[in-house]
């Protein structure tokens, strides 16, 4: 499979994941349009498949659905500030734009998401501060932790009580 085979499996994955084509005479419109959309791109170059997919690998890691919503909103907007920036805004195009706006209403904000990981991410724990207000907050961090997996089991136990299969 191409790399430009997977960006039309993502942009489907998408699509599909979220339940905006309940018809697959839509998905088939929205398949002809991506098709005309690699043809403005000559995604067929050789370069096209040099380093692998950019989507689809780091979809593989996301498993939970709530994870997946939040990588499946940037991976949107990443689509949709590359259809903003074409030169030309051909009929495909603004359709496919219109699509992907519709779900990203359906998406949760996962950037403010991205922007804590990616903070904590820079947050120096060798630094004698950082590591006295670390400690300070572990109790609350720890109690957090403990209050989410109690929530997780209670939630499994309540729908295996209720399935009687």
């Amino acid at each position: 499979m191409t790399c430009q085979t997977y960006s039309l499996l993502v942009l489907s994955v998408i699509m599909i994941y979220f339940g905006r084509f309940g018809n697959s005479l839509i998905l088939a419109q929205l398949q002809g349009d991506i098709d005309q959309l690699k043809a403005d791109f000559n995604s067929s170059h050789s370069d096209v498949a040099d380093g692998g997919p950019i989507f689809t690998d780091k979809l593989i890691n996301w498993t939970e659905r709530n994870e997946k919503r939040i990588i499946l909103s940037q991976i949107v907007s990443m689509y949709l500030e590359m259809l903003e920036k074409t030169a030309e805004k051909k009929a495909h195009t603004r359709h496919i734009v219109e699509e992907l706006y519709t779900l990203k209403a359906s998406l949760p904000d996962g950037l403010q998401k991205v922007k804590d990981l990616m903070d904590l991410s820079k947050v120096q724990m060798s630094d004698l501060r950082i590591q006295r207000k670390a400690a300070n907050e572990l109790f609350s961090v720890l109690q957090k932790l403990v209050e989410t997996s109690t929530s997780l089991k209670r939630k499994r136990s309540q729908s295996q009580r209720r399935c009687k299969c």
